[in-house]
């Protein structure tokens, strides 16, 4: 049974629970207006008690649910229960039977002692409504053992439930605790779903627009009188290329070089094309078996490919440069090298390039590492799992 269908029963079972004493007392007072054999003062006297007695719970509890937490006022309703039941069951036997309404009233409002003190006198009065007062001579022992087992059992069932009422309460705060921590992580999950898209667009652009526009300035700036048309040319390609990757990252779709390319392919396209744009002679190398791997990290492999060569072309002023993708048993490596000028890692850079990287990386559980020196060239090393 799933907790809504428990939570109906629930329901049902408070309203059941609620009606028992106007049940319980319509009851008896049928029965009594059929058995008794009372005068009919003495009658009406009692109809006035019952009336009373209607009035009185639905007054102080069922017309007022906001009073049910207020212990000062409950403690006089459950004191006016007691003293009607005392005046009606004594009055006749019939209406023993009330003693319930007290019991469930009791377990539902009072906690501790003070419930077992209040279901303990009801089952009292229960008991000597049922002997009609105090018994005579002879029929005492039967009265203190029956007292005995009303009161026990009396308090082992109210017990029974208020633990199951205490059980309930308990759940519910747990899962109005639980309905509020998933409200939270979903507001969190959110907040770190546009984090995360802020840091897709900003290294979409840092990959795509920032380099780009790097090397149409590089071509346009290097252009001469011999060979203007040519660069120009480069430029203008340049230009197509990213504004098709910028179109392309705007719906997150996957870089046009892995469309119909696996990712070693790519990474081969990739260097040619940089080879060709910056007069570099790059070397691509590929080790360990292909294999198919996820498209988020083909993509950020080839990312960081990409930023590691605008890096090199923007600042090594390197004579060579290797690019390496190693297929090993669980994880793939993309290791790219230059002999260029290199760098201190202990100064701060404020550049976008390596924290883009490792973004990117580490959003996959994977790892960057960077090793250089001031004039011995730099070595990035990217490590995913596969």
């Amino acid at each position: 049974m799933d907790m809504a269908a428990l939570d109906r029963w629930e329901r049902r079972l408070i309203s059941i629970a609620r009606v028992i004493p106007y049940f319980v007392l319509t009851v008896t007072t049928v029965l009594y207006t059929i058995f008794t054999t009372q005068s009919v003062p003495e009658r009406w006297f009692t109809y006035g008690v019952v009336a009373f007695g209607f009035v009185w719970m639905a007054w102080w509890f069922t017309l007022h649910p906001a009073w049910h937490r207020r212990p000062e006022l409950m403690a006089v309703f459950i004191g006016g229960m007691v003293v009607f039941y005392a005046v009606l069951g004594l009055r006749e036997h019939w209406f023993g039977a009330v003693s319930y309404a007290v019991y469930i009233y009791a377990s539902e409002l009072l906690r501790g002692r003070w419930m077992f003190l209040v279901v303990a006198l009801t089952a009292g009065l229960a008991t000597l409504s049922l002997f009609g007062g105090y018994p005579p001579p002879g029929e005492e022992a039967a009265f203190w053992l029956l007292l005995l087992v009303f009161v026990v059992l009396a308090c082992t069932f109210t017990y029974v439930g208020h633990v199951t009422t205490e059980q309930s309460r308990l759940r519910k705060e747990l899962l109005d605790e639980n309905e509020g921590l998933h409200a939270q992580l979903l507001v969190q999950a959110h907040e770190a779903g546009v984090q995360d898209e802020r840091h897709r667009m900003a290294g979409e652009i840092h990959d795509t627009l920032a380099q780009g526009l790097a090397g149409i300035i590089t071509q346009l700036s290097a252009a001469t009188g011999a060979d203007w048309e040519r660069r120009v040319a480069v430029a203008a390609e340049l230009a197509r290329e990213n504004l098709a990757e910028a179109r392309r990252s705007v719906y997150a779709l996957r870089p046009p070089a892995l469309d119909s390319a696996a990712l070693h392919e790519a990474l081969d396209d990739v260097a040619s094309g940089w080879s060709k744009h910056n007069g570099v002679p790059i070397s691509v190398t590929l080790t360990g078996a292909v294999r198919e791997t996820h498209p988020e990290v083909e993509v950020a492999l080839l990312r960081t490919a990409q930023e590691a060569l605008a890096n090199v072309a923007k600042h090594a002023s390197a004579s060579r440069v290797g690019l390496t993708l190693s297929y090993m048993e669980d994880v793939v490596t993309l290791d790219v090298r230059d002999d260029g000028v290199g760098f201190d890692l202990a100064v701060p850079s404020d550049g976008f390039g390596l924290p883009a990287m490792r973004h990117r990386v580490h959003r996959l559980s994977g790892a960057l590492f960077v090793e250089s020196e001031p004039g011995t060239g730099t070595a990035i090393s990217a490590r995913v799992p596969a």
